[in-house]
């Protein structure tokens, strides 16, 4: 039965992937996205054209219905919530990235925090939606970042995460803790969701497969921290998305879960795989590791797979070469760069 689901950053690069997945499916997807400038926001608008020419192309059987707004208007959210009887609420927008966050942490506990509670308060009908008998499942997007300097190696849910090393991570983990109030005040079913190393078609232009890519083709200055040596859980979005549609259809009352691979992957080792792929050398520059950074992320995945079957698919190179491909059609073709033979 089709279902009616709200997805917050529905422009970005999660987002727009997870409103694919609920279209082609036969989902009525409402999303909502400001489309801000943290990066170029033609990227974002490119995002939706590509979702929405491919379920006019395939005839998906869902529907998808944008709207742009900010997560931080309450009228704006209550009025979303007063006309649609969401089943759910993918809720992925927000300030990303650790390493800005400390440049303005009030923006990012803004948009972060604030604007989760405001999500929150319509969910349960605090702010002027509908009262209904059934309360959306709320999906929460946060971060392995929570976890800190963790030394519980692969990092677990059940870890205290309560020394975060950024305004991000601390932002993310607030929210985290307002769902849990949500759900034992009013019932409200939450899930969340703790990132790892995302990448794919559609990625950010600040994440590092992007970046490289650009060092390439463009010349940028691209920092390679540390030299490379530091492990990520690079986590393919399609897996990503799948995780986000269990949990729609496996409502968990409030489970904290790890969203990754559970293959930490050397970062010079990623670099070499893209290079090896386009048949360049990447010429990045040695950076020191920040003091808000690690040096390895491990997701222990076991209690995702035991209750939302979550089971990843795609291999890092399998995953890198779908990046490649699609960053060769959406960037280097849209700017006229010539692609090596």
């Amino acid at each position: 039965m089709a279902k009616t689901i709200l997805v917050t950053g529905a422009a970005g690069f999660i987002g727009s992937h997870a409103v694919e997945r609920l279209v082609k499916r036969g989902d009525h997807v409402i999303g909502l996205d400001n489309l801000n400038d943290y990066y170029d926001p033609s990227r974002k608008e490119a995002n939706l054209r590509e979702v929405t020419d491919q379920a006019l192309a395939n005839q998906w059987p869902g529907t998808f219905q944008f709207l742009k707004g900010d997560i931080r208007d309450r009228e704006l959210v209550a009025d979303l919530f007063s006309d649609h009887q969401f089943n759910a609420v993918i809720h992925l927008a927000a300030m990303a990235g650790v390493r800005v966050s400390i440049d303005d942490p009030g923006l990012y506990y803004d948009v972060n925090v604030l604007g989760t509670l405001a999500l929150l308060d319509a969910a349960v009908g605090r702010i002027g939606s509908k009262k209904s008998e059934k309360l959306p499942t709320f999906i929460f997007a946060s971060t392995s970042s929570v976890y800190g300097n963790t030394q519980i190696v692969p990092f677990v849910p059940e870890d205290p995460s309560d020394r975060p090393l950024a305004p991000y991570a601390a932002s993310k983990r607030g929210s985290e803790l307002l769902g849990y109030t949500y759900h034992h005040l009013y019932g409200l079913d939450c899930t969340v969701f703790r990132f790892f190393t995302v990448y794919g078609p559609r990625g950010r232009p600040d994440m590092m497969a992007y970046k490289v890519l650009d060092n390439i083709f463009t010349g940028c200055d691209v920092p390679l921290y540390n030299n490379g040596n530091m492990h990520r859980d690079w986590t393919y979005v399609a897996d990503i998305v799948s995780g986000l549609v269990s949990a729609v259809d496996h409502p968990l009352g409030y489970e904290i879960l790890n969203l990754g691979r559970g293959e930490p992957v050397l970062l010079l080792d990623f670099v070499k795989g893209i290079e090896t792929l386009v048949g360049r050398r990447a010429r990045l520059t040695s950076t020191p590791m920040l003091d808000a950074d690690i040096a390895y992320t491990f997701a222990d995945i076991s209690k995702t797979r035991k209750l939302l079957q979550y089971d990843p698919q795609t291999s890092v190179p399998e995953g890198v070469e779908q990046f490649w491909k699609w960053y060769q059609t959406a960037v280097l073709d849209s700017s006229s760069k010539n692609v090596p033979n």
